[in-house]
């Protein structure tokens, strides 16, 4: 399996109001093409600021980010964006907002039109398409943004605390639909969240950073045997405890 995404001795520093932060300090990380690598690590050590440098919003004071390849520098139309809230507007239908990236790129094309139309077929939001975001649980609202997201065909996703904004028992539920989505389109993603049982239930890897200054501490393989399982059913796994156990401790040292 190639690499989609590739971060070189990326370090960054940035002025505050009380003076300069240092956040990322020479972090190296790769993206395995078709993987979801979550990271996690101590609050404010610097996990979305490392999303904002992925998807070119604040450059790396030294260190390189490779996207298929290729150096980046400024924003890129092969990432995509996913934030904690869902942010979909409310005087537009369904449809109209998962067609909203598109139209901004000025790609609304039949093809891409067509392939929108059956990613809501496929998850469950054709019969909702021409309701308004009120009208949809949080669970159906995530997916809309989630399509929306995926739209204009990224080559990597960012995921930046997606479902904190839900109630636990939709958060669950949720995690289910998404990882599923990712799968079946073989989307690669690299997630950001504080929740370790969250990462471990989602993720193929997971990054463990160490406090501000960020680095990476480790990258813990998850596997469940042969057979892929989804989110909820590996939280029944006895290694799910195992995995989070070895990753608390690498945060706690």
């Amino acid at each position: 399996m190639g690499e989609t995404l590739r971060l070189e001795g990326v370090s960054l520093t940035y002025q505050a109001e009380n003076g300069e932060i240092e956040a990322l300090r020479g972090l190296s990380l790769a993206v395995r093409e078709g993987e979801l690598l979550a990271i996690v690590g101590p609050s404010g050590c610097g996990k979305s600021t490392l999303l904002s440098v992925v998807a070119g919003l604040m450059p790396p004071t030294a260190g390189t980010v490779i996207l298929g390849g290729q150096r980046q520098s400024g924003l890129s139309p092969q990432i995509g964006y996913m934030l904690q809230k869902d942010n979909l507007l409310a005087w537009r239908t369904v449809r109209s907002n998962v067609l909203l990236g598109l139209e901004l790129r000025g790609q609304l094309c039949p093809e891409r039109v067509a392939a929108v139309d059956a990613l809501l077929s496929t998850y469950g939001l054709a019969d909702f398409q021409d309701k308004y975001p009120s009208q949809l649980s949080g669970g159906m609202r995530q997916r809309a943004a989630l399509i929306r997201t995926l739209a204009p065909g990224p080559r990597v996703l960012l995921l930046d605390e997606a479902f904190s904004a839900l109630d636990y028992q939709t958060r669950l539920s949720v995690t289910d639909d998404v990882h599923g989505i990712l799968k079946s389109e073989g989307q690669t993603a690299l997630m950001v969240t504080h929740d370790i049982p969250e990462a471990i239930s989602m993720a193929d890897r997971v990054a463990v950073l160490s406090a501000r200054p960020a680095r990476v501490r480790e990258v813990v393989d998850i596997t469940f045997g042969a057979e892929p399982l989804p989110p909820l059913a590996r939280r029944n796994e006895p290694a799910f405890g195992r995995y989070f156990n070895k990753i608390w401790r690498e945060l706690d040292a």
